[in-house]
């Protein structure tokens, strides 16, 4: 943490950054605390910060940073962070600008993708995959957002899709604005809502 609090300090330029930590369970050796001040650090200090992709032990707290100093964010890629539905508000919330939001293995589920969907119609795209998301929750975001596409996407073949089972986990759900309706050129393993 204290490493990425000096590059935050001396490097105020930053319109893209990424460091992906390959222990995401292990916190800062220094202080051993999450790394969320660090990270914090960065979205506070390089103001014209762009694109962001982190991993890392991470808790609510950094998506609260990103969500009040990362004004100009338009693309987020995050893995293995949060604690709750509250991050991933944060972030809609707060980064007006973002077009492009990518979110792997976090415990983001229905209440977040839920909250604000008109959100995502100022978005590009939205990724989520081995989140807490269920099949009810994105049939619901299809139902209310009938102009954006919202597919599943199965490639492992020991995983099934029980149409009538709204409570089971999607692992990849995949969200995009459209003027032409769902694509007709989808493979077997995508399933469009």
């Amino acid at each position: 943490m204290p490493a990425l609090i000096t590059v935050a300090k001396n490097c105020p330029n930053f319109t893209r950054f990424r460091l992906c930590i390959l222990d995401a369970t292990k916190a800062d050796p220094v202080t051993m605390e999450p790394l969320d001040e660090g990270f914090g650090a960065i979205v506070q200090s390089c103001k014209g910060l762009r694109r962001l992709s982190l991993t890392g032990l991470l808790t609510d707290r950094v998506f609260l940073y990103i969500g009040m100093y990362a004004e100009q964010l338009e693309m987020l890629s995050i893995a293995f962070a949060g604690n709750s539905d509250k991050g991933m508000l944060y972030v809609l919330n707060g980064c007006k600008k973002l077009r492009k939001l990518e979110i792997r293995d976090c415990p983001f589920g229905n209440a977040a993708l839920l909250r604000d969907v008109g959100k995502y119609e100022t978005m590009r795209s939205l990724w989520m995959s081995s989140c807490e998301v269920t099949l009810g929750g994105c049939k619901e975001l299809a139902k209310k957002m009938p102009r954006l596409n919202v597919e599943i996407i199965n490639e492992n073949d020991q995983m099934m899709i029980f149409p009538d089972d709204d409570r089971q986990k999607v692992e990849k759900m995949y969200l995009y604005r459209t003027l032409v309706g769902p694509r007709k050129d989808a493979p077997d393993f995508v399933w469009t809502l």
